[in-house]
Order: structure tokens, then sequence, then C-alpha cells
């Protein structure tokens, strides 16, 4: 059964994810604060044209599985994680999650996912090409939020590796 978002005290929705990764925002040290959106932003496209940005600004949190360990590849909106060339570069066979491998590894659905927040640290790599953006905007645990951040605090916040996430060709 799906959590209703309810309203804060504020007059601000609040959801079980998104409280977690606000606390986890906070302890970290992150500047961003968590947006609420109009509406669900599913996807890179979508959340860039809500936000009036472009979709290379969105840190899309997608989770694989790295030699079958639940993995997160933040990436840029505007290309692809070229999984078979990723896992050349890091030395493990990457696969697709499954929604239930997802919600497991992270706590939160497809098209919410955070970078952060989530039940057990998950090892994370942070696209390079994320760096090539003052400001850079992910999801917070809700598909209708979002959270400014930068390319460096992601890594800071995540733990995460940097590393290109296909050849710099595509």
């Amino acid at each position: 059964m799906p959590t209703i978002a309810r309203m804060s005290n504020q007059g601000v929705p609040n959801h079980p994810a998104v409280e977690k990764v606000t606390a986890a925002l906070a302890e970290a040290g992150a500047t961003g604060q968590v947006r609420w959106l109009d509406d669900a932003a599913t996807t890179a496209a979508q959340a860039a044209e809500r936000l009036g940005i472009t979709v290379g600004q969105i840190a899309n949190s997608l989770l694989f599985l790295f030699d079958g360990v639940p993995t997160l590849v933040l990436t840029s909106g505007s290309h692809r994680v070229d999984t078979a060339w990723l896992g050349e570069q890091v030395g493990a066979t990457i696969t697709g999650a499954s929604k239930e491998q997802v919600k497991e590894a992270t706590g939160q659905v497809i098209g919410g996912v955070a970078p952060v927040g989530h039940p057990a640290p998950v090892p994370t790599y942070v696209d390079t090409a994320l760096a090539a953006y003052d400001e850079v905007w992910a999801a917070a645990g809700h598909a209708k939020t979002v959270f400014p951040t930068t390319f460096d605090e992601l890594v800071r916040v995540t733990g995460g590796t940097a590393t290109a996430v296909a050849p710099e060709d595509q």
C-alpha cells in the first residue's frame, strides 16, 4: 500500500522517505533545501522542465547490481549509463535492479530515489559529467521532491566515487 504524504505544521507535505533524506542531508551538512514540486517528475526531462534548468543538471539516482551488490549510480540526465563500459572500468558485471531491489536497498521507489537517506549505506558512483554544472538537482525520496546541490557536495554526502559512466564520445 502506498504511503500518502501528509501536511506538516508549516503546510508543507511530509513523507517518511523525504524526512529521511532531509535528515541525512542535514547530518551531512548539505546546503540545499528539499523542494516539493506541484507535479511528479519521474524523468530527468520532467524534472528539468519543472525547474527551468537543462536536463544535464539533473542527477538521476539509478540502482544497479554490481556483481550482485546493490550500487547507486548518480548520472547526468543528459546521457545514459553504459553498463558494459562502466563495468569494465570498475571490474564488475553490472545488471539492472528490479523495483523491489530498488525499494529494499534505498527505502524509496523508482522516480523519487535520492542519493542519500537509505536504510544502510549503498556504494555510490557519481558521474563526472555533473561537474560541468555549478548547480545540480537530485530527487529527495519522492517523485515530487528535489534538492539543489553541487557535484562536489554529491560526492561528499554520498561517500561516492567520481567516475565517468559512459565513454566521452557518447
